[in-house]
C-alpha cells in the first residue's frame, strides 16, 4: 500500500520534475539502472548528479559512492515535499549553483563547499534522515 501510495503522489503532486526524469530516463534507456529507497538510479557518462523527482542520474564513475546516492535521495525527498516548487526552489539553483563559471570561481577562491550551498545542506540532512546513512557533508567538489 506504501508503494502505491508514493507512485500516485509522484505522478500527481511532483508530476512536472518526475516527467523530465522519466523523458531522462527514456533517453538513457539502454543504461543499467537500479532502485535506492524507491528512486530509480541511472548511470551515466555526464559530468555531475541530477535529480528529478523519483528519478537520479549519477556519474557512472561515482555510482558507488554511497554518501553521493544519499544525498541525491535528499533531492528526491525534497521534491516529494516541495511539488512542482521544486523545479524553481531546489533544482535551478542548484544547476547555477553547480554549473555558473563565476560560482565555480567563487567556491574554489573561498575554499567554500558546493554542498555548503542551501539547496545541497538540505539534501545532504533528509536524505541522512531518510536513508539512515551519511550524506556528502561539506566535501569540496569541483
Amino acid at each position: 500500500m506504501k508503494a502505491v501510495l508514493w507512485i500516485i503522489w509522484q505522478a500527481t503532486w511532483c508530476l512536472p520534475q518526475n516527467l523530465a526524469g522519466l523523458i531522462l530516463l527514456l533517453l538513457h534507456r539502454r543504461e543499467r539502472h537500479f532502485r535506492f529507497h524507491g528512486a530509480i538510479v541511472t548511470p551515466w557518462d555526464h559530468r555531475g548528479c541530477t535529480s528529478l523527482g523519483a528519478f537520479i542520474f549519477i556519474d557512472r564513475h561515482a555510482v558507488r559512492d554511497r554518501p553521493l546516492l544519499v544525498h541525491e535521495y535528499g533531492h528526491t525527498v525534497q521534491s516529494a515535499v516541495l511539488g512542482a516548487l521544486y523545479l524553481p526552489v531546489i533544482s535551478l539553483p542548484s544547476m547555477l549553483w553547480y554549473s555558473l563559471p563565476a560560482l565555480r570561481k567563487y567556491r574554489r577562491r573561498t575554499h567554500r563547499s558546493y554542498y555548503s550551498f542551501y539547496t545541497e545542506r538540505w539534501a545532504n540532512r533528509w536524505g541522512e534522515k531518510a536513508c539512515k546513512e551519511r550524506s556528502m557533508g561539506m566535501a569540496h567538489i569541483d
